[in-house]
């Protein structure tokens, strides 16, 4: 460190804020300084960094580093009221506490809020990094924060953003669908459908569709059900639903929806009796459905790890690769699936 910063000409104590990213040293100078660490083969201890990580859990609250906890969801409640959002955000808090920092909780629809404004708000209480929450709606940030992508560490649960692209964690959606498939069959289901909103499969760049499309070859083309999309128009016209479950015929529906129970429940058909459901999501204020439990909360946990991660390494802005966290999801039998099918 010492050679860094004769190099540099600065002081040791501006060397070692620059490593950590700390915003106090300009963005150039962390920049010089990161560049001439790399030249001259600097390597962090892990076990001095192992130290401080303890050190920081055992620091006042008054003096523990910040990281911004970011609702991206267009309802400012989204962190109490959303039915999965909020495990998310119980992962990033536990995790965060565990490793010794403080949440900072932001929306980002805020009306005054732009990517200026931000970084002069980030600056100013010494946040260290973002950690970006309950995008549902699309996987495009607002073009207005540009600045704050460009300026921080950032991470992104549930979701991969395009638009700008950062390094995420999220469940693994290809292989949950293709695992709830499999597990339909393994109970003896023979013709599972997949029911999605088209809005939600794009959000997602279509891994629940490509999941379903590779799990279908395992069954015989004559008992592949076509997908239906239009879950949101169904919601105000049930009828688009009950005309494709006559028309297809499925024995089992893999959804996310529990108004799928409800149209069922409407034509006469009990669910776990007259047919299966599965739940792509599993939600735990609803324990009667069988599903796949997706780990919202290890997901919120891993993404602080991410950016923890890239605080330590001095990494900063829109990355050239972005990484990708994917969490592992698991089967829980509920009520809504049989232990044999019923056709």
């Amino acid at each position: 460190m010492t050679d860094i910063a004769r190099q540099a000409r600065v002081s040791k104590n501006t060397v070692s804020l620059a490593l950590r990213h700390d915003p106090q040293i300009p963005a150039g100078t962390r920049r010089r300084i990161a560049q001439i660490a790399r030249k001259l083969g600097y390597q962090k201890n892990p076990t001095v960094a192992h130290l401080m990580a303890q050190l920081r859990v055992s620091r006042s609250p008054a003096s523990q580093p910040l990281l911004a906890l970011v609702n991206a969801n267009l309802d400012r409640e989204a962190f109490l009221r959303h039915p999965t959002i909020p495990v998310y955000v119980e992962g990033c808090r536990r995790r965060a506490h565990e490793l010794g920092y403080l949440l900072d909780e932001f929306w980002l629809h805020e009306p005054e809020l732009n990517g200026g404004r931000f970084n002069k708000i980030i600056r100013a209480r010494n946040i260290r990094g973002l950690v970006i929450v309950g995008l549902m709606n699309e996987n495009r940030l607002p073009a207005r924060f540009l600045p704050t992508w460009q300026s921080h560490p950032c991470v992104v649960t549930g979701v991969r953003t395009r638009d700008p692209a950062l390094s995420f964690a999220c469940t693994d959606h290809h292989i949950l669908t293709i695992k709830a498939f499999e597990q339909a069959l393994h109970l003896g289901y023979k013709r599972p459908a997949l029911v999605l909103d088209k809005e939600i499969d794009q959000l997602v760049d279509g891994r629940f569709t490509a999941g379903m499309l590779i799990a279908q070859q395992q069954i015989p083309a004559s008992r592949r059900a076509t997908p239906f999309y239009f879950v949101n128009q169904a919601k105000r016209n049930p009828d688009l639903f009950h005309r494709w479950f006559a028309k297809e015929k499925p024995d089992l529906i893999l959804t996310l929806y529990h108004n799928v129970q409800e149209w069922l429940r409407e034509a006469g058909y009990k669910a776990g009796k007259d047919i299966g459901l599965i739940q792509l999501d599993r939600r735990h204020g609803r324990p009667e459905w069988s599903g796949m439990d997706q780990h919202s909360d290890i997901i919120g946990a891993s993404a602080v790890e991410m950016l923890i991660g890239m605080i330590h390494n001095n990494e900063s802005g829109i990355p050239s690769y972005p990484r990708a966290t994917l969490i592992g999801s698991t089967w829980v039998e509920g009520k809504t699936t049989l232990k044999s099918a019923p056709f």
